[in-house]
């Protein structure tokens, strides 16, 4: 049935429509199983063909019980889920798509994992066909994409060492406790050139001691005053925000974080002051980290370092090759320049990105050798010294 307002009622509900509209983003809710809007996706010019569909993960019988009926409808408000967010974008979503495959495969529960997804409102794949894209890769994932609206940083976002820094989408961190929905009360960040080699439920039963907000792989033999400018270190008050804190570097790209302190602290508007200050005095040039070091360096949950082998994808500048830090390794984290992706279709890859290729559900177009006994390694034990696997 077809309901008519008249013209008055009509602008007065279009008016309340705008009121509940949520500031920073709208969500699209993917059913598991309801795949059938691929074809009009395809018929929007998007080619669903370059990605294969994912092999099925279920749940061992030690899991729990709720997460094993696929007919089931998974909510992302369920707090016995593993909770995962992470951005999606056309120009990163093979990394992506390699993540969350990678995270699946080493899960103990993959069906008890619920991925919080964040695509930008104008991407020009737009969110709603990479929300399909992602349902047609893995029929039978628990996740939510949610639409993040660029005009709420954009105004906020200085000029960074690498252009790529300066993508809106790589503020969606800021904006977590806004963006998810309120009854999500705990997350963890991951970014999109990563892969999980280890079973991510460790990684979420961290405990956020105290009041610590996040946690996150600490780096204290790191020079900390590289992070921010001349100017910075030189102003009479700035420096003065680390009192009484012994800040360490941090990588935003794996964070652990309790979202009803962050709300509750108003993070978001901290990390936002910060930035504001930056557009009237340059106080740093990589963009979205030093806002959340100035906010939380020296009051961090300390995570162990294996669960962030960075710094894979070289500096900003060259994207040079780089080895494995020695010890064991969790996650694996091509941060700077240089992606698996790219490098391996240019056929020039590190050694490490073979590490990245087993997760890509990308069908190529270009032929590559695979045999890695011609590099000489055939795991990640024979990468780096001293080191474990899982």
């Amino acid at each position: 049935m077809r309901l008519r307002f008249p013209r008055k009622s009509a602008v007065l509900a279009f008016v309340v429509f705008l009121l509940f509209i949520p500031q920073f983003s709208v969500g699209i809710r993917m059913i598991p199983g309801r795949i059938s809007a691929v074809s009009a996706a395809v018929g929007n010019g998007f080619d669903f063909g370059p990605f294969v569909e994912a092999p099925e993960y279920r749940n061992g019988k030690e899991c729990a019980s709720q997460s094993s009926n696929r007919e089931n409808f998974v909510s992302s408000c369920d707090a016995s889920l593993v909770h995962v967010a992470m951005t999606l974008d056309s120009e990163y979503l093979r990394g992506s798509i390699a993540a969350v495959h990678s995270m699946l495969r080493h899960a103990s529960c993959p069906e008890s994992i619920f991925f919080h997804l964040i695509a930008a409102e104008f991407d020009p794949a737009s969110p709603r066909v990479l929300s399909q894209l992602v349902r047609f890769t893995f029929p039978s994932l628990n996740f939510k994409v949610y639409i993040f609206r660029e005009d709420t940083v954009i105004n906020l976002i200085s000029s960074s060492i690498r252009q790529a820094l300066e993508n809106p989408l790589n503020y969606a961190r800021n904006y977590l406790g806004d963006i998810l929905d309120r009854c999500v009360d705990r997350v963890i960040y991951l970014d999109s050139d990563i892969i999980v080699v280890d079973d991510i439920t460790k990684l979420w039963n961290t405990t956020l001691t105290g009041s610590r907000v996040i946690g996150a792989p600490e780096y204290c033999h790191a020079n900390f005053t590289k992070y921010f400018t001349s100017g910075f270190w030189s102003d009479p008050a700035l420096p003065g925000f680390f009192s009484g804190r012994k800040p360490c570097y941090f990588n935003t790209g794996v964070m652990v974080m309790d979202l009803v302190r962050w709300r509750e602290g108003n993070y978001r508007e901290k990390l936002e002051t910060w930035m504001q200050i930056q557009k009237k005095k340059r106080i740093y040039d990589l963009g979205s980290l030093p806002p959340f070091l100035l906010v939380f360096a020296g009051n961090v949950e300390a995570i162990d370092h294996r669960w962030n082998q960075h710094g894979l994808g070289g500096d900003n500048v060259r994207g040079s090759c780089r080895s494995l830090h020695k010890g064991p390794v969790s996650l694996l984290h091509w941060s700077g320049k240089g992606k698996p992706w790219v490098r391996l279709d240019e056929k020039r890859p590190c050694p490490l990105d073979h590490l990245w290729e087993p997760y890509d559900l990308y069908e190529h177009k270009i032929e590559r050798a695979k045999d890695q006994a011609l590099l000489g390694f055939s795991s990640l034990s024979e990468l780096t010294e001293e080191s474990s696997f899982l």
